[in-house]
C-alpha cells in the first residue's frame, strides 16, 4: 500500500498524535474535553519518553493555528500543556519544556493582546514548577526582552494597555522566580538584563495618575499565589511587588548591578526635580534588600553625586536628600520597622538582625565627599559674584543663590544625621573630623582654599559645618568629659568662639551644651532669667566623677576665659547671652566642685568688675547685658549650691535693681525698648556684688574662700607663630582698621617677658644678706607683681599697634640668635689637624702644625 495512503489512515497514526486530535473538539467553544485530556495526561505519565514528541506535535499545531486565527485552539492548546507541565515532573520533561517554551515565545511574538497574555499565564505557571535538575543550556533573554517590551505598552485603550502592562510585569515577575534561586542561570544579573527589567518596573511606578499609591498596602500575586482573575491588578503596586521581590532576593555581589539602573533610570526621565519618586524608589530599596548590604547603596548614590558634581542646584539637592533617606533608614536597620514603605516581603531572610553599617574606610568616604560637594556648592555660589555686578544679572544670581543654599542644607541635613546616628565612640571620631575641616580665613586648610573664595566663604562653611556639629552632637552621651572634648576638638572649637561674628559663637556655644548637657536639663532652663524657685525645676544631676575633676583642673580655665572674652563682644544680642547664661549654668550642675563653685564666682565677678571698669570702652547695652548676665547666674548659683547667706544677699541685690536699676537685670535689658543711663552709678555699691559679702557667705570649711579675693584674669595659653603675623602683614590696612579685634584675641599667644638687656656680673653676684633671704621667703608682693605683669602683657598685645608687636617680636628672635651664635662659637671647635691651623696674632695669619702623635682620638677610632 503507498505510504501517502497509510498517512491518511487515521487507526495507523501514532497513538501520541491521536490523543492530541482527540482533546480538540470540533467546536472550540466547547474548551477542552477533560476525558481526552485525562487519557493524554495517563499517557504521557506511563510513558514519559514520550513527552518530546507530544510537545513538538503540540507546538505544531498551535503554530498553525495562530497562522489562521484560530484563537479557540490556541487556548485549548496551551491549556492542555499547562496541564501536563504540572502532571510530569520526570527527566524527560526538559525536552518537553524547550517545546513549550518555543510556543510561548509565538504568543508572546504576535500582536494579539490576548494571546500575549495567555502566553504569559502560561510561563507564570511554569516559573512556579521547582525542577528536579537545574538546566545547564536553558536562556531566557528572549522572554526577558519581550516582557520588558510588554512593560511599556503604549496601546490606544487604556484597558488593553493596562493588561499588557500587567501581563509583562508579571512575565518578569516569573522570569526572576526561575532564575535567581538557580546558580546556573546568574547572568540573570548582569547589566544587560538588569538594564531592562528594572527600567521596566520602574516606568509602571512613575505613572503620575497613580504615584501617590506606590507604597501602600496591595495584594498582588506573590508566592506563586494565582491572582483573581475577576480582578484587574493594577499595573503601579505590581510593579512594586516585583522590584521589592527582586531586590529582596539580590545577593550581596548583585546589588551594584540592581542599584545602578535605578539612577540612570532617574536621570534619563529627570526625576531628581522633584524627587518625590526617586524618595519612594529608595525607600523601597533600603526596606527590601538585606541590612548587611545598605552600605552598597549609599555607595551607589555617593558615586552617582560625584557624577553630577556641576549639574544644576535642584538636580545636586535631589540626589542628596535621596542619600540622606538612605542613610536615615539605614541607621535605624531594616528589620522590625512597620512604617509606610516597610511591608512584609517573602523574600526577605526570616531573621535579619540590624547590623553596624559604618564599617571601615565607608564613613570616612562619606563625609568627605559631602564636604567636597558643599565646597562646591560655595564655588558656585560665591562664584556667581562677578557676574552678578551688573544689574541684568541681578535676579538671577539671587535665584542661583537661593538654590545653591537647598543643596547646602541638604548636604548639612545629611552630614548631622548620618554623624547623630553613629554609635558614640564613633561619633567623636566623626565630630574630631569635622572639626578639622572647619577653615579659618587666612591660613592653609588640606580641604580648600579660603583665600580663594574669600572671607564670606569662609564664614558661610564655617556656620554650615558648625551646624551639622550641632547635630552630630545632639544625644551624645559622653561618660566622661575627657573623651567627649580632647584638646584637639576644645582648642580649635574655642578659637572659633573668639570670632568676630555672633552667630559663629551661639553655634559653638550650642555644641558645648550638646556635650556638657548630659542630662537635658537645658530645656528646664527656659533662656536668661532670674529664676525664683530653682529647685521647683528638678535639675537631673550626679556627683561628679574623678575624670571630670581632673578636666576641669586642666581645661577649667579654657573655658572661664572663653566664656569672658565671649560675653564683652559688641555684637552680641540676646541670644548670645542665653546661651552664655546657659553654658554657666549646664557647667554648675554637671561639672562642679567646691573648687569649681569658686571659680565660677570670681569669674561673675570679674565680669562685673569688667561691665564696671569699661576700660575697651564697650556699648552701654553690652554692659548691662553683662551685669543681667552676672545677676541671673549667681542668683542661679547660690540656689544650687543651697546657701542661705548667698541667696540673701543675691535676692537683696536683685530686689534694689528692680527698684532703681531695672536695666542690670535680664527680664528689663532683653526688651525692645528698655531705656539705657549714659553710665553706670559705681558708687552705688548696693547695687553690685561684692566679693566680701559673698566670702561671709561661703566662710566655713567646705569653699576656700580665700581664692576670692585673688581677682581672676583670662590666662593667654595657645602658642603664636611668626607666620601668622607674617600673614597678617599682607592684609590690607582698610581690614586692619576696620576689625576691631586684634590678632591676639583670636589667635592668644604666650610669650616669654626677656629683659632687653642681660644683666651685668656685678648684679649676678648680690651679696646674700639675711633681707635678701627675707625678701625671698616673702612672696606677698610677687603676686601682685605677676599679676601686674600678665595685665600690662596682655593690655600690651591687645591694644599696641600691630608693627610695634612685630619688631618686638622680631628683636627678641635677633636676640636668641645672636645668644645662640655666641654659644656655637665658644662650643664648636674645628678638630685639630696635622695640616695645622690658622691663628690670627697681631692681624696676620699664623699657622701651627700638630704632629699626628699628639692628637687625641676617640676610643672608638683607635685600634
Amino acid at each position: 500500500m503507498p505510504a501517502g495512503v497509510c498517512g491518511c489512515c487515521g487507526p495507523l497514526r501514532p497513538r501520541y498524535k491521536r490523543l492530541v486530535d482527540n482533546i480538540f473538539p470540533e467546536d472550540p467553544k466547547d474548551g477542552l474535553s477533560k476525558s481526552d485530556m485525562e487519557k493524554l495526561t495517563f499517557y504521557a505519565v506511563s510513558a514519559p519518553e514520550k513527552l518530546d514528541r507530544i510537545g513538538a506535535y503540540l507546538a505544531e499545531r498551535l503554530s498553525r493555528d495562530v497562522v489562521r486565527h484560530r484563537y479557540g485552539n490556541v487556548v485549548i492548546a496551551m491549556e492542555a500543556l499547562d496541564q501536563l507541565l504540572m502532571a510530569c515532573h520526570s527527566q524527560s520533561i526538559k525536552p518537553f519544556v524547550e517545546s513549550f517554551l518555543h510556543m510561548v515565545a509565538k504568543l508572546l511574538e504576535s500582536r494579539e493582546p490576548d494571546l500575549q497574555v495567555l502566553g504569559t499565564n502560561s510561563f507564570v505557571k511554569f516559573a512556579n514548577i521547582e525542577e528536579d535538575t537545574p538546566s545547564y543550556h536553558r536562556r531566557y533573554d528572549f522572554f526577558v526582552s519581550q516582557f520588558s517590551a510588554m512593560c511599556h505598552s503604549m496601546h490606544e485603550e487604556p484597558e488593553t494597555r493596562s493588561r499588557i502592562r500587567v501581563a509583562g510585569i508579571r512575565g518578569l515577575q516569573g522570569v526572576v522566580r526561575k532564575t535567581v534561586n538557580d546558580e546556573l542561570q546568574a547572568i540573570i544579573w548582569e547589566p544587560q538584563h538588569m538594564d531592562k527589567l528594572i527600567p521596566s518596573m520602574l516606568f509602571n511606578m512613575q505613572d503620575a495618575q497613580d504615584l501617590d499609591r506606590v507604597g501602600h498596602p496591595a495584594s498582588p500575586s506573590v508566592g506563586g499565589q494565582e491572582p483573581d482573575p475577576d480582578h484587574q491588578e493594577d499595573p503601579v503596586v505590581l510593579a512594586e511587588s516585583c522590584f521589592r521581590e527582586l531586590l529582596g532576593r539580590a545577593a550581596y555581589g548583585n546589588m551594584n548591578n540592581a542599584v545602578r539602573p535605578v539612577l540612570v533610570h532617574l536621570d534619563n526621565h529627570h526625576l531628581w526635580d522633584p524627587n518625590e519618586f526617586a524618595v519612594s524608589c529608595f525607600r523601597i530599596i533600603m526596606y527590601s534588600i538585606q541590612a548587611q548590604h545598605s552600605h552598597h547603596v549609599i555607595q551607589q548614590v555617593l558615586n552617582h553625586l560625584d557624577t553630577h558634581g556641576r549639574n544644576t542646584p535642584r538636580v545636586r539637592a535631589g540626589i542628596v536628600q535621596v542619600l540622606l533617606e538612605t542613610v536615615a533608614i539605614a541607621a535605624k536597620g531594616s528589620v522590625g520597622l512597620t512604617q509606610e514603605f516597610k511591608r512584609p516581603n517573602p523574600f526577605e531572610p526570616e531573621c535579619q538582625t540590624p547590623t553596624n553599617l559604618w564599617l571601615g574606610p565607608t564613613v570616612l568616604e562619606v563625609f568627605n565627599t559631602l564636604l567636597k560637594h558643599l565646597r562646591i556648592s560655595v564655588d558656585l555660589e560665591l562664584g556667581e559674584g562677578p557676574r552678578r555686578a551688573s544689574a541684568a544679572s541681578a535676579s538671577s544670581g539671587r535665584f542661583k543663590e537661593s538654590e545653591e543654599r537647598i543643596v547646602q542644607n541638604a548636604i548639612i541635613q545629611t552630614i548631622g544625621f548620618f554623624g547623630g546616628n553613629l554609635p558614640d565612640y564613633q561619633r567623636a571620631e566623626v565630630m574630631m573630623f569635622i572639626m578639622g575641616k572647619i577653615p579659618v580665613y587666612g591660613t592653609p586648610c588640606h580641604s580648600m582654599d579660603t583665600v580663594r573664595i574669600g572671607h564670606q566663604g569662609t564664614k558661610r562653611i564655617q556656620t554650615m559645618l558648625l551646624s551639622s556639629l550641632i547635630m552630630v552632637t545632639s544625644g551624645f552621651k559622653s561618660k566622661t568629659m575627657v573623651a567627649a572634648l580632647p584638646p584637639p576638638f576644645l582648642e580649635p572649637l574655642f578659637s572659633i568662639s573668639l570670632m568676630e561674628d555672633s552667630e559663629l559663637r551661639q553655634l559653638v556655644l550650642e555644641i558645648l551644651h550638646n556635650i556638657i548637657d548630659r542630662h537635658d536639663n537645658r530645656a528646664k532652663l527656659r533662656g536668661i532669667r532670674i529664676i525664683p524657685n530653682v529647685a521647683a525645676l528638678k535639675f537631673k544631676r550626679e556627683k561628679i566623677s574623678k575624670q571630670d575633676v581632673a578636666f576641669m583642673k586642666k581645661h577649667g580655665q579654657q573655658l572661664y576665659r572663653h566664656i569672658y572674652l565671649g560675653s564683652k563682644e559688641e555684637d552680641n544680642v540676646h541670644k548670645n547671652y542665653e546661651l552664655l547664661f546657659t553654658t554657666l549654668a549646664v557647667l554648675t550642675i554637671e561639672l562642679t566642685n567646691e573648687e569649681v563653685v569658686i571659680d565660677l564666682i570670681r569669674l561673675a565677678i570679674a565680669l562685673q568688675d569688667m561691665a564696671l571698669a569699661n576700660e575697651e570702652s564697650m556699648p552701654m547695652v553690652i554692659r548691662c547685658g553683662i551685669m543681667a548676665l552676672v545677676a541671673a547666674y549667681l542668683n542661679f548659683l547660690s540656689q544650687m549650691i543651697a546657701n542661705p547667706s548667698f541667696c540673701q544677699h543675691v535676692n537683696k541685690v536683685v530686689e534694689l535693681r528692680s527698684l532703681d536699676a531695672p536695666h542690670l537685670l535680664p527680664e528689663h535689658i532683653f526688651k525692645d525698648k528698655c531705656p539705657l543711663p549714659d553710665s553706670l552709678d559705681k558708687e552705688d555699691r548696693s547695687l553690685y556684688f561684692q566679693t566680701l559679702d559673698i566670702a561671709e557667705c561661703l566662710a566655713g570649711p567646705t569653699y576656700s574662700v580665700d581664692r576670692l579675693s585673688i581677682s581672676y584674669v583670662p590666662q593667654v595659653t595657645v602658642l603664636y607663630t611668626v607666620g601668622k603675623i607674617l600673614h597678617k602683614c599682607k592684609q590690607s590696612s582698610r581690614d586692619r582698621l576696620t576689625r576691631r579685634k586684634s590678632v591676639v584675641d583670636t589667635i592668644s599667644l604666650q610669650v616669654d617677658i626677656l629683659p632687653n638687656n642681660l644683666p651685668d656680673q656685678s648684679q649676678l653676684a648680690e651679696e646674700i644678706t639675711f633681707e635678701t633671704l627675707k625678701k625671698a621667703i616673702d612672696t606677698t608682693g610677687l603676686e601682685e607683681q605677676e599679676r601686674e605683669k600678665r595685665r600690662q602683657v596682655i593690655e600690651k598685645f591687645q591694644k599696641a599697634p600691630f608693627e610695634e608687636i612685630a619688631a618686638h617680636c622680631e628683636s627678641k628672635a635677633n636676640m636668641l640668635h645672636d645668644r645662640l651664635a655666641q654659644i656655637f662659637e665658644l662650643t664648636i671647635r674645628p678638630p685639630p689637624s696635622p695640616s695645622g691651623v690658622v691663628s690670627v696674632s697681631a692681624g696676620h695669619p699664623q699657622h701651627q702644625s700638630v704632629p699626628v702623635y699628639e692628637m687625641k682620638f676617640p676610643d672608638l677610632c683607635v685600634y
